[in-house]
Parts: structure tokens; sequence; C-alpha cells
């Protein structure tokens, strides 16, 4: 199998010109294995493309995901027309789309669908016409558009389809030679046009998979071979292990779980100090005339709580659960319990990366959990599975994650059910959402105050740069433990304690009343406990609270009130 393109002239593209003139549904099927084998090819090279330095590339996962449910849905098709075969490919894509990229890329396969509606071949003309669809489908279907991004790409792929239509090209294989080509020079643009990669001094990573898959469908059309990254794919490295034998922290033996009727002379800022002395994980939430508590006790105190609330009002329920012994297995491997919910009840989907943040949710009232977060965003289907799945009709989806709104809001119209989307980006603002939720609610009442209640904290997040470079005036050295507060790099350290207390102060901490630190899966509970004493050594008057999160890849996720 020959390694260069043919020549311009020679017998070889002469054949192939005549081959690709018109596009069937079997050559389709074809170009559509192609880019999602080539993409899969340089999926880590797009996964580093990443503005910053931190553990979460994954735009070349995501769209090598939303490829793969693209590509199953005509697999095993038999040849049908070029309009069948590209409506499949788009149902796939719009159910299996992951993370913004990966939605954009559905929406692009929306369109060039919609535009070969009803035809059994494509011409050269209609091949253009169909990717100019494509990319108006896409920026219809982003709220506000930035340019520099795969948008850009999709936008000049289309014109050189249409100049090369202009330039007398009858066959498709001269659109899609084209194509690439100005897909190749749009993605080495992209740092000319958003600043925020140029200062990163790296190519928008969708416009980069957009790019890599029009090329393995020119690559298959020459009968290039699809298995050799361009670049060699770059890992991205994990935490050093902890103590994972740890599993209960000490003090956390015991769940307590109320919900009671306060009394008229309930004050919530006496009931939170109360319960700071008894216990920690601290959640309590309110709304229609009754308070639910949440917390977490050493063993000999579990029914400290208990007795406590009942001097405070009427205890409607209680759970008591032993976290230190569990039937088949450690706490860390029991299963989640989650709310029941009736028909008219309002229930809450949330996406949590981690164990613990899973039961934090659940015991905040979130009926089911979809998993993901960071390096794996929950598809479409994920989420529309958790929806058809529960009893209801009315939900309130928390996506934790900025990278994956756009596939909340796709998965919000692929269902028959009311559906509404918090644009919730971080794990803290998802907990602090969900504390006015109540399932008897009003879903748009409850959909504006889970609003207002995400934006009440800031969000920070420690992990280890994966490369070195200077962003948001902070230089970075690959290795070292980085800080970013509400979506912004503030500190580069050495050490994890010295990251920590620098994102702190970047906060304006001291201010604060409520610092909540959310342990990820490789931080050891020692290492944790002996942060937690630093802590409260440096910030005597802030109010700290401790959870097992188990979120992989970030040692600790913050929450500042």
């Amino acid at each position: 199998m020959a390694e260069t393109p043919p020549t311009l002239d020679s017998p070889v593209r002469l054949r192939l010109l005549q081959r690709y003139r018109r596009l069937d549904g079997s050559i389709l099927r074809l170009l559509t294995w192609a880019g999602l084998n080539w993409l899969r090819a340089n999926q880590q090279t797009v996964n580093a493309l990443n503005v910053f330095p931190i553990p979460d590339g994954d735009t070349g996962t995501n769209m090598v995901l939303t490829m793969q449910a693209a590509w199953d849905e005509v697999a095993d098709a038999a040849p049908t027309s070029a309009g069948e075969v590209a409506h499949a490919i788009a149902q796939g894509a719009l159910m299996g789309a992951r993370g913004n990229s990966g939605v954009i890329l559905s929406q692009l396969w929306r369109g060039f669908a919609r535009s070969l509606d009803q035809k059994a071949a494509v011409s050269a003309a209609e091949l253009a016409d169909a990717l100019a669809e494509a990319r108006d489908t896409a920026y219809r279907g982003v709220v506000h558009p930035v340019e520099g991004t795969i948008l850009t790409v999709a936008t000049d792929v289309a014109e050189a389809a249409r100049r090369a239509i202009d330039d007398g090209a009858t066959s498709g294989l001269e659109v899609l030679e084209r194509v690439v080509a100005a897909a190749e020079a749009s993605v080495a643009r992209t740092p000319d046009l958003l600043p925020v990669l140029r200062e990163a001094g790296v190519v928008d990573s969708g416009g980069k998979g957009l790019y890599f898959i029009l090329e393995g469908m020119l690559r298959a059309a020459y009968r290039l071979s699809l298995d050799q990254p361009v670049v060699p794919g770059l890992s991205l490295p994990e935490l050093a292990p902890g103590d994972l034998d740890e599993m209960i922290e000490p003090g956390q033996d015991w769940e307590v779980v109320v919900d009671f009727r306060p009394t008229a002379s309930f004050d919530m800022a006496s009931f939170h100090q109360a319960l700071d002395a008894l216990g920690t994980s601290i959640q309590i939430a309110e709304g229609d005339g009754r308070v639910r508590m949440h917390i977490h006790v050493p063993d000999g105190t579990q029914h400290a709580p208990v007795d406590y609330v009942g001097t405070q009002g009427t205890i409607i329920e209680y759970r008591v659960e032993n976290l230190m012994i569990q039937p088949g297995g450690s706490a860390a491997e029991r299963p989640i319990e989650f709310p029941a919910v009736g028909p008219d009840d309002v229930a809450v989907v949330a996406v949590s990366p981690g164990t613990g943040l899973s039961r934090l949710f659940a015991g905040l009232g979130a009926a089911a959990i979809v998993e993901g977060g960071q390096t794996m965003n929950p598809s479409a289907h994920d989420l529309v599975q958790a929806f058809e799945a529960l009893p209801c009709r009315r939900i309130l989806v928390l996506p934790n994650n900025k990278n994956v709104i756009l596939t909340a809001q796709q998965a919000a119209q692929l269902t028959s059910k009311e559906v509404r989307v918090v644009p919730t980006t971080t794990v803290p603002q998802g907990l602090a959402a969900i504390m006015p939720y109540q399932p008897s609610g009003d879903l748009e009442t409850l959909a504006s105050a889970m609003e207002r209640a995400r934006t009440g904290v800031r969000s920070g997040e420690l992990t280890t740069a994966t490369r070195t470079l200077e962003i948001d005036g902070v230089a970075v050295e690959q290795g070292q433990v980085i800080g970013v507060l509400d979506g912004r790099l503030v500190v580069a350290r050495d050490t994890l304690e010295a990251a920590l207390l620098g994102l702190l102060e970047a906060a304006d901490a001291g201010q604060a009343a409520l610092l909540s630190l959310y342990t990820g899966r490789d931080l050891p509970p020692r290492l944790a406990a002996q942060l937690v004493e630093r802590l409260r050594h440096a910030y005597p008057d802030l109010e700290i609270e401790t959870h097992r999160g188990g979120q992989p890849h970030y040692p600790l996720l913050l929450s500042i009130e």
C-alpha cells in the first residue's frame, strides 16, 4: 500500500476521480469508517491540545466516542442510499455526542444529513451544499459561537468546497482534497483568532479533530494506511497512587440524615454551629417548611445528631448508616441509595466524577447519577437513559462540568420529558445548586432558584500540570501542582500544600465563611488530614469541612463561600 498520495495527473488519481465522482451509501460508510479510525489513531494528539495544562484533555476522546456511535449505526447495515446512511450516522452522533466538541460534531452530521435527504448518491456540487448546511446547523446549535474553534474550521471547509465547485470540480474526491487542505490551514490560524490559544501555544483541539476526520476520509480514498498517527500519542500523567487502604477517615464512621420541621424559633446559624461540634461532612437543605440535615459522626455518637435535631423541631424521618462495615464490602463499595420520586415530582439528575460526590448528591436529593466528568464526559444517550428510567416527567439536570452543558442541552431535546438544564460548570456549583431543591416544587421556579444558588460559591481545582507553558500570567512547569479558580489558572507550586495555600490566597479565603474540600481518589486520607490541620492554622476563623469525593486526576476540589 503506497504511503504517498497519487500525483496530480497519475493514472491512479484519474481512476480515483471517476470512482468518487458520486458518493453513494457504500462510499459514505467507507469514508465515515476511515474518518473514525484516523481520528482514533491521532486521538492523544488532539487530547494534548489543552489550553490549560491539566489532565482533562478529552476532546479527542469525546470526538472518537461520538464518531464511534455514528459508525455503530451503519456498521452492519446493508448498502443503502447516501441520504439514508447520512441520517443514520447523524442519529448515532446525536445520541452518542460527548462534550462540547462531540455535540458540535453531531450537529455538523445533522446538517450534512438534512442536505442529503432522499438522495441516492451525491454529486460534487451536492457535497459542497451538504458541507455548507453542516456548518450552518452547527452554528445554529451554539448560543454564543466563538471563532478560532471547530466552527471556524467548518466554515473554511464549506467555503473551500464551494470554491472547488466554482473552479470546475466534478468529483467528490476533488472537493475532499480541497477541504482537507483548507481544514489544515484553518486549524493553523486558530491561534490568530482566539488569543487564549496563542497564549497557550496550541491550536484548537476540536478543529484539529475535525481535520483528522476529513484527512482520514481522504487517506482512505487514496488507499493510505489509517493506523499510524501523525504525531506519537501523548499520555496524560496520573497522580501517584495513594494509601487507598484507609477508606474511611477518622470521625467519618456513621452517616446520619434527618428530615424535620423546625420550630418557629429555629436559628440556622446556631444550628450549623452545634452540628459542627458533633461531626463533619455537614450538608443542610431547606424548603417547603422542612429541613434536611446530613452529617458524618464518630463511632459511639451516631444518635447524638438525631437527639439534637429533636430539640429543634419535629422529626419527620431519619436514617443512620454505618460507614465502617457494609455487607459485601467497604463503605466505598456499597450501592448508592437514591431518594424515591413520584410521577408528579421533579427529579434531579446529576453528573458526578466520583463515588463520594455521587453519595453527596444522592443525600441531597438527586434521584439519578450519570457518571462522568474530566477526561470522560457522558454521552447524550447516557443522559437520556437516566431521564427515561425515572418515573416522573419533570427533570432538572446538573452537568457539573463546562464540557457537559451542551450535551445535557442536546439530551433534553432528545426526550419527550420536560427537562431543564441548570448550567453548573463545576461540582461545587452543583452541590450549591441542589440545596434549594424540593421534589414537590415547580420546575421553572426550582430551576431559577438552583441557578441563583450555583452562583453563591467559588470553585477551586488542584491537579498536576501536564506540560510547561505560561498562561494567565502564571509560569507553569510540567509536574507542578496547579490551582484553577473559577476557570482561571492562578497558581503553580511544587507541592500540593503550597498550591492549596496559593489558591486560597488568590480566592481571598480570609474573607470567606466556609471552605469545603472534596478529596480525590488518590489522595491519602492522612495527607488530607494534614492539609486540613495546616489550613486551620492559616485560617483560624474559617469553617472547614472535608468530604471524600473520589474524583480522579484532581486531589482536591474546593468550594469557597
